[in-house]
């Protein structure tokens, strides 16, 4: 049997007709057996496959898109892959896709609208099945609401949104951040630093609207603790947009003057490596001069000197019970959209300890 035919720049893609050429069926049984729909005899399937391996055949995701209605591929919209908690969530999501027979296609929003508009019009154009996303605003959602519109299933993850009914899957940020402040509140810290890269029109106060869900929880649990503690004004201890300032400007700014902190509340891991280094180059030691604490189980933080105590996420987690979610969604569940909310836990080591001067 001879190869299909070469190009100028080499041979050619290879097509359904070659393969049941090479089979010797007709090319409706081949797409049968290639596609493993209608009735095939295991006999046939495996002449067919055996012939679309030895001619390298690929299947045209397209046409299968077309032909099935299904692309067999999610998409996966992330705020910043460079934080090692969207690579833990797309790898959840990815481990999950795969044994379902799915691929996952990747976006990145750096928790810009603008950017997460053009990254969803990019998953919706290659036609995936259903998104999952963490969305850049839980407030601003008309993003969001094109993929419902658009009739594909949406599934979000570490945050949630204002009025658009889907399914979510996030963790207990208020009660983590609530339990890990009381950690520097018990230890007799008064000046505690809340530090979140969130970008926010102006000064934190009680009345603003915080765009994403998962910060504006950790917040509120930031200042239940300081307020169990007797700190008054609580919210004046909420620091925001420290992408746009630079975290490590932000923190040297926090830890010097009359009114330095004396413990920090990171959200993320990021951030705290950020004031981590910060404090080295003031030549602060952690946890005599500054205590800190952050969100997310990172492994730098396991092999600091000091270790930092930090809130564990089940990041992993929730990427695969988002995926597993959208999943259902994909093939046909139509129960009421839920939000699943998972426990967080405290990872105590040794960068907390009572102020050097009270007060």
């Amino acid at each position: 049997m001879s190869e299909p035919a070469a190009t100028g720049n080499g041979r050619r893609e290879v097509t359904v007709s070659d393969v049941a050429v090479a089979a010797g069926v007709s090319k409706a049984t081949a797409a049968r057996a290639l596609g493993d729909y209608g009735a095939v005899s295991d006999a046939v399937r495996d002449r067919v496959l055996g012939a679309a391996d030895r001619l390298g055949y690929r299947p045209n995701a397209l046409a299968r898109t077309m032909s099935t209605g299904r692309s067999n591929t999610l998409g996966i919209v992330v705020g910043d892959i460079e934080n090692p908690f969207f690579a833990q969530a797309t790898r959840g999501a990815a481990d999950v896709a795969a044994a379902a027979g799915f691929d996952l296609i990747l976006s990145n929003s750096d928790e810009d609208l603008e950017t997460e508009a053009k990254a969803i019009g990019v998953q919706l154009a290659k036609r995936v099945d259903g998104l999952l996303v963490a969305s850049a605003s839980s407030v601003e959602t008309e993003n969001l609401r094109s993929v419902v519109d658009a009739g594909r299933p949406l599934v979000l993850f570490d945050r949630t949104a204002q009025g658009v009914e889907v399914d979510s899957v996030i963790a207990a940020n208020r009660s983590g951040a609530r339990e890990l402040t009381s950690l520097l509140v018990d230890a007799g810290h008064r000046r505690v630093a809340f530090i979140s890269t969130m970008t926010h029109p102006t000064d934190f106060d009680r009345s603003a609207v915080v765009a994403t869900s998962s910060v504006a929880e950790r917040i509120e649990g930031f200042l239940d603790a300081l307020t169990a503690g007797g700190i008054e004004h609580p919210e004046r201890h909420v620091h925001l947009n420290a992408r746009r300032e630079g975290v490590e400007r932000m923190a040297t700014r926090l830890l010097t003057g009359p009114e330095a902190v004396t413990a920090i509340v990171a959200s993320d891991s990021l951030i705290a490596l950020g004031v981590f280094r910060a404090a080295r180059e003031l030549g602060l030691q952690i946890p005599r001069d500054l205590s800190l604490v952050a969100f997310d189980d990172a492994d730098w933080t396991g092999v600091a000197t000091p270790g930092i105590t930090v809130m564990a996420q089940p990041i992993h987690e929730i990427g695969a019970e988002a995926a597993e979610l959208l999943i259902r969604r994909v093939r046909g569940d139509g129960r009421p959209p839920v939000t699943r909310v998972l426990k967080q836990h405290l990872v105590e080591r040794q960068s907390v300890a009572p102020p050097a001067s009270p007060g």
